[in-house]
């Protein structure tokens, strides 16, 4: 469940007043993309339309709808001078007094979205795993953790999927299409069994593994006696880059994210209609 979603959920049942509200229309330049959602209660907010003097002028517009208990309004906004912000742009919002059938049609959205997000399968909850899961978890990725010693998820975030899984590899075939696979184990020969069979995989979007020089060459060696110099070439090691040297397990988690949210929202976006 989404941060927002989640709010909009603990408002409905605390029955506070609220307002959602939705960026409909976004033509030009504008700070956030249409479909980007705020939540409004008297006293708080949840997500964000953007910033800025817009967000500041949403919330106070819906929160003067709370006071006056109105249940739905919309309003056109050009981003210039007008407002003292200059994206130039022009962004069209909604504003909807949260209800049961908010709620639900929030959550069966919310479904629709979460089996459309990119995969990522870690493989391995030692420290960096555990880093990088919780470094990917907050992002629009569908993210699990994969290790055969369950007692290794304890202490994750609420939410992260985690899979206990006696032969890990088993569950390369079963993943969806376009998924990233991050092999950090604690065995290398576990790792080269998980990483083999993501390669063999010509959908896979990502295949990466943590490790040396000497770990990269000895795998490479290992797939061109099978035939299978061309995975080889596939296979992004030492994950996160090596611009920066740092084998802190936050710091690889930090580099790594980057390296494959960017790798899978660019795909995913090429692939939206």
């Amino acid at each position: 469940m989404t941060s927002l979603l989640a709010a909009v959920k603990t408002a409905f049942e605390r029955r506070d007043a609220a307002v959602l509200v939705t960026v409909e229309t976004a033509l030009g330049s504008t700070p956030r993309e249409a479909g980007a959602r705020m939540l409004v209660t008297a006293g708080g907010t949840a997500g964000t339309i953007g910033g800025g003097r817009l967000e500041f002028d949403a919330i106070d517009k819906a929160r003067a709808m709370i006071a006056a208990a109105e249940a739905e309004a919309t309003c056109d906004v050009p981003l210039g001078p007008e407002i003292g912000q200059c994206c130039g742009g022009r962004v069209g919002l909604s504003f909807r007094r949260i209800d049961a059938a908010e709620l639900a049609a929030m959550a069966e959205e919310e479904e629709r979205r979460r089996a459309r997000l990119p995969a990522v399968l870690v493989f391995g909850a030692g420290h960096t795993g555990r880093a990088l899961a919780t470094a990917l978890a907050p992002l629009p990725l569908a993210v699990s953790l994969v290790d055969s010693r369950p007692e290794t998820f304890v202490g994750l975030p609420e939410g992260l999927s985690t899979v206990a899984a006696a032969m890990p590899e088993s569950l390369v075939e079963g993943a969806p299409p376009g998924a990233a696979y991050v092999v950090m184990t604690h065995d290398h020969s576990l790792d080269f069994l998980i990483a083999a069979a993501a390669l063999a995989r010509a959908d896979a979007a990502y295949v990466g593994m943590i490790g040396s020089a000497t770990k990269r060459a000895r795998f490479r060696r290992q797939l061109e006696a099978e035939g299978r110099a061309a995975d080889a070439a596939r296979l992004t090691l030492p994950i996160g880059g090596s611009a920066l040297r740092d084998k802190r397990p936050a710091v690889i988690a930090a580099l790594a994210a980057g390296e494959i949210v960017t790798c899978l929202l660019k795909r995913h976006q090429e692939t939206l209609p």
